[in-house]
């Protein structure tokens, strides 16, 4: 573990590891490293279903923009392999469809395809360890299990990291959902865990009734929600989401038993209802993943100057749109950090 670096990053997933890599890309001279609390892509990341969306929950946002454009740019330019495929995605809805719907749907009315825009998916496994390898290739420093437990700003920031003190020139936070007390966003966010099941493979004429041989990922733009891909001739669909209190419920929240079992259970029956290709089908894997709105449900992310820790910023709250748009944001805090970009004019609101 360093003792003194220039830029210390927070949060080992897609946007830390993205920032981190960027930085050592635009200037080898820095030093840089990031503090994961338990292994890469713990969080959001590597429990993410890879749908990879065009915008943030907001829609586009001034001065964002092409956020496609920009995350394909840094996997080539990183030389990231993740199974990217942009065959668009669908919006569904239980209003106004498309007059050739290919998805024909039952869930609370009858649901169709009302909007295609650009979009499609990854392999957020493919996509976590590549970013890792990058930035480690760059000279980078990763360090796992090292859970940064205070931050103050006493003759420059210093990080307080297994009960050692790392000083740092600059830091970014990039712990999402979680360590809300130290981001500042305690009481300006909602942590959540959104809970996923995956069905066990279909064959392609089930994939062509269903209006999903395309590839193309979906969401709902009413609710109540629903969003998937295939993957692998499985289906990927989240539909459920965990309220808590506090982000340090997040990791103790089993989804085997209680309310989490409840709500897999009720995905588990909406999956089978919303066509007879799935009245009979099995499901292979259940897992629930952390996600952050904030407390309006604007769908702004958080791109912002810490309130009160000079030279740091805080990314995050991407409301289920973080897959393209944490890489996308990482490498825009890189820059910032390094004073080439000014931080976007949405970061600026109250």
């Amino acid at each position: 573990m360093p003792e003194q670096v220039d830029v210390a990053i927070v949060g080992g997933g897609f946007s830390g590891l993205a920032a981190a890599a960027w930085l050592r890309r635009l200037d080898p001279a820095k030093t840089v490293a990031v503090f994961e609390a338990q292994s890469i892509g713990s969080g959001a990341s590597g429990r993410t279903g890879g749908m990879v969306l065009a915008e943030t929950a907001a829609g586009d946002l001034p001065g964002l923009g092409d956020v496609l454009a920009g995350f394909s740019s840094t996997l080539s330019a990183l030389a990231i392999d993740c199974d990217l495929q942009l065959p668009g995605a669908w919006e569904i809805g239980r209003s106004d469809p498309l007059p050739n719907s290919p998805i024909a749907w039952q869930d609370s009315g009858d649901l169709r395809a009302t909007a295609e825009i650009p979009g499609g998916t990854i392999d957020p496994g493919k996509l976590v360890s590549g970013l890792a390898r990058s930035a480690d290739h760059l000279g980078a420093v990763i360090v796992e299990n090292a859970a940064v437990e205070k931050i103050h700003f006493s003759d420059g920031l210093r990080l307080r990291v297994r009960e050692r003190e790392v000083r740092a020139s600059h830091v970014l936070l990039a712990t999402n959902a979680f360590s809300l007390e130290m981001s500042g966003l305690a009481k300006r966010t909602e942590p959540k865990l959104t809970l996923v099941v995956a069905t066990k493979p279909l064959d392609h004429a089930q994939l062509e009734v269903l209006g999903l041989a395309s590839g193309r990922s979906f969401y709902t733009i009413d609710l109540p929600y629903l969003w998937g891909r295939v993957h692998s001739r499985s289906v990927i669909f989240g539909g459920g989401i965990i309220e808590v209190k506090n982000w340090r419920d997040l990791e103790t929240i089993d989804i085997s038993t209680g309310k989490a079992a409840e709500i897999i259970a009720n995905v588990e029956r909406r999956v089978r209802g919303l066509h007879h290709a799935l009245r009979s089908v099995g499901f292979s894997h259940w897992w629930g993943g952390p996600v952050l709105f904030g407390h309006n449900w604007d769908g702004h992310p958080v791109f912002e100057t810490h309130p009160t820790l000079a030279n740091t910023i805080v990314l995050g709250a991407y409301s289920g749109h973080g897959v393209a748009l944490s890489v996308y944001l990482g490498c825009w805090a890189a820059e910032a950090t390094l004073g080439r970009k000014a931080l976007p004019s949405w970061s600026d609101r109250p």
